[in-house]
């Protein structure tokens, strides 16, 4: 097995102190510390070349048929409610004027991969509302001036600001919309704002409620703000735009605004884990999915599978973060009970994932296991934000790693098993 990642050794505490200060002021990283465990790695994930050119070239089909199959649900409205979608949402998607809008939209996409046993493999796709660009454009670029023969993976933020220049083709007003109250939102949209600021334009931190429509465009209408909208970037999950009070038209978000949208909410079909249950009933093939995603099974055809348990995970078709995940050996006993009680009460709320098995990344301090987030902008690959845990589940204390490219190396193995065969390491830059 050739390994897709370069062994190299991590900042010293001086130097990745420094990181981390910048981190926090200069990329408003506002939550370096959960529990015990410091969110960002001072660990580099190092990618070969051609790990980088496969994983490139993977995550745009993914983008392309994503974004097919969701075209193709909304030509059978059925299909919605098979996906686990809100009433509200389901009834909502099947006007004619969101399905003709679609296209005029921008769509952004995180797609998670892990390496395994068989390869590359998807966890999951954060069609809806992606974050991550602190890390990914911010910590990623101060990392990488510590790496000499190594290169950043892109700056999504930096991609984002310069396709939004070319739809408004002036300065423009920019509403970023997201969950107010939430600080981890916050900081993701602050920093946006800034890189948003620098390329000329006037970005505006807002609820979705501080948003009106006026025959389909966007208005802001504030105590501190209002007139027209150039750009919505929506931060805020689709599932939860139903609760929002009519007068906020937040349907408009699902695709139907003339304003132009990224992402519309109509995202939330290949958000939803319930994605691949519709796949048979549809009139196009999606190749590049079925190789990677691994089989997905409804809570209540487990038995039909063949499957164990033990050899699969249970997910909400709406979680993120890792949370209320279940896997066997993994999931602590009192969060398993809770998870157990919600399958059985809200099966359709729930997906059953054949599990992968995960090949761990040897460091200096033991083995962590990578994600590998790569985002794609209306289909083409803009950059990569990096996760690293001490388990085979990536959930909130996972680490933020930067994702660098070198050169491929080769790295031998031993009855594919071991998987801490020295090699070169880059250099550290000091500083």
């Amino acid at each position: 097995m050739k390994l897709p990642w370069q062994i190299v050794e991590p900042l010293d505490a001086r130097l990745f102190s420094e990181v981390r200060q910048a981190a926090i002021f200069e990329c408003c990283k506002w939550d370096p510390q959960v529990e015990d465990v410091c969110t960002l790695s001072p660990l580099p994930l190092v990618l070969t070349g051609e790990a980088w050119r496969e994983l490139v070239s993977l995550a745009e089909k993914l983008a392309q048929e994503a974004v097919a199959a969701e075209m193709a649900i909304l030509q059978k409205p059925g299909l919605l409610k098979k996906l686990g979608l809100p009433w509200a949402l389901r009834r909502r998607l099947c006007a004619p004027e969101v399905v003709s809008g679609q296209s005029r939209h921008m769509r952004l996409i995180r797609f998670d991969f892990h390496f395994t046993t068989e390869g590359w493999r998807i966890s999951e796709a954060n069609s809806d509302v992606p974050g991550g660009f602190n890390e990914a454009s911010g910590f990623t670029k101060l990392m990488a001036r510590h790496y000499g023969q190594a290169a950043a993976s892109g700056d999504p933020t930096e991609k984002m600001a310069a396709a939004i220049g070319k739809v408004t083709r002036k300065p423009g007003t920019v509403a970023l919309v997201h969950a107010t109250a939430f600080a981890d939102d916050r900081q993701v949209m602050v920093f946006l704002a800034r890189r948003l600021e620098e390329a000329g334009h006037r970005p505006m931190l807002v609820a979705p409620d501080h948003i009106r429509w006026e025959n389909g465009k966007a208005f802001l209408a504030t105590d501190w703000a209002k007139g027209a909208v150039d750009f919505v970037f929506r931060f805020f999950p689709a599932e939860w735009l139903p609760s929002l009070p009519g007068r906020s038209g937040w349907w408009h978000l699902l695709g139907s605004s003339e304003t132009m949208l990224c992402n519309p909410a109509s995202a939330i079909i290949s958000q939803s884990k319930r994605f691949p249950l519709v796949w048979d009933e549809l009139p196009i093939r999606l190749p590049t999915w079925e190789a990677m995603l691994p089989k997905t099974f409804d809570v209540r055809d487990v038995a039909k599978s063949g499957l164990t348990p033990e050899s699969l995970v249970f997910k909400p078709i709406f979680g993120r973060v890792g949370d209320m995940i279940k896997m066997h050996g993994l999931t602590a006993e009192r969060e398993l009970r809770k998870i157990n009680r919600s399958i059985r009460w809200h099966p359709r709320m729930w997906i059953a994932q054949e599990r992968f098995e995960a090949v761990p990344l040897s460091t200096p301090s033991g083995n962590v296991f990578p994600c590998i987030g790569i985002y794609t902008l209306d289909g083409n690959v803009i950059g990569a934000y990096g996760r690293i845990a001490r388990r085979p589940l990536i959930d909130h204390l996972a680490q933020d790693a930067a994702v660098l490219i070198a050169e491929p190396v080769a790295l031998p193995i031993k009855n594919q098993t071991i998987y801490d065969e020295p090699i070169r390491t880059l250099q550290i830059v000091g500083t």
